[in-house]
């Protein structure tokens, strides 16, 4: 199946690239911008990337927006404040059912998924010298970072912590300004969720000794029973503070469209980003899970018509019309 998929991407490299760039442009804005999340988080760095790809390849010009997270962006877009965001799909669905508290109630359906990006795994991290290396050893009341209000990470690891039987001191902020706190000694815990390798945790290893905390079996079982995550394991190689694979759960993210956006675009933006996997992973090495056939793992969002337009013409990926946009 992947061999399928990676034939059928090199043989319409040429011919996308040509196709996007004949497209009636009419109707395409002169530039756009990508929500992402805070600074020294994985979504800031895969979005400036892509953005700047997919600018480059179509001849307009593209740039990143540090904002909340997944929460935020799928508000910017389903507004059209921004064209492009990334999201993870379980605050996708509590968007899209009126549960975003960006704007209570209001059914966010305006944003569409147009390619798969990777799986986010939920970890915890402390500084060696505080002795915390499990769960069960965070303390009662620890000071834990959950990263910017709204983002999945916030959305969820207090949730999910909570159902482990740790309480704390919830705090929030970006990645990088938490990893800062950590290392001075403010806060006990970071609880990141965000594509590997994560650069704060990255930026941390050089500077401290760190624990890159797993779950159990038993605790990760329990997440997954609960809440809308799925298995995941953490490889050693990731860090060089992992020893061995660490238990993780994990969650995917897409990346995501202003539903009326122009079909053109959207399905030239997929092409570009779809066709040549080597270029996003030099972008993010999460990207090597940014490949056609994980589009299947969209179950929530509804698929912009160029970005389904897109799948169904260059792979064996079914899509519903039920679950196109206006289909």
């Amino acid at each position: 199946m992947k061999t399928q998929f990676t034939i059928a991407a090199a043989c319409t490299l040429a011919a996308g690239f040509a196709t996007a760039q004949e497209a009636d442009r009419s109707d395409w804005p002169s530039s756009f911008t990508v929500g992402t999340a805070s600074q020294g988080g994985t979504y800031f760095a895969y979005g400036s990337g892509w953005a700047n790809l997919v600018g480059d390849e179509l001849g307009i010009s593209g740039g990143a927006e540090v904002t909340g997270g997944p929460m935020q962006n799928m508000a910017l877009v389903h507004t059209g404040d921004l064209a492009f965001g990334l999201t993870t799909l379980g605050p996708a669905r509590e968007s899209m059912e009126g549960q975003n508290p960006i704007a209570p109630g209001l059914a966010m359906d305006n944003a569409c998924a147009i390619f798969p990006m990777y799986q986010t795994p939920f970890s915890v991290t402390a500084l060696s010298a505080s002795g915390i290396d499990s769960i069960e050893s965070i303390p009662d009341g620890a000071r834990i970072g959950f990263g910017p209000a709204g983002s999945t990470s916030d959305t969820y690891f207090p949730r999910m912590l909570e159902e482990l039987g740790v309480s704390y001191e919830r705090r929030n902020g970006g990645w990088s300004d938490l990893g800062g706190q950590l290392q001075d000694g403010l806060l006990d815990v970071i609880a990141f969720a965000a594509g590997i390798p994560i650069p704060a945790v990255s930026q941390l290893e050089v500077q401290t000794d760190v624990n890159i905390i797993p779950f159990t079996d038993e605790q990760q079982q329990q997440l997954i029973d609960t809440f809308p995550v799925s298995e995941f394991e953490i490889p050693a190689e990731t860090y060089s503070s992992l020893s061995e694979p660490a238990n993780s759960v994990a969650m995917w993210n897409f990346a995501i469209a202003n539903c009326d956006l122009p079909e053109s675009l959207v399905n030239a933006v997929v092409d570009v980003v779809m066709s040549d996997n080597e270029r996003m992973v030099n972008i993010h090495r999460s990207a090597q899970a940014t490949i056609p056939e994980n589009a299947s793992q969209n179950t929530v969002l509804p698929w912009h018509p160029g970005a389904a337009r897109w799948f169904r013409e260059n792979t064996d990926v079914e899509i519903s019309d039920d679950m196109i946009h206006g289909g």
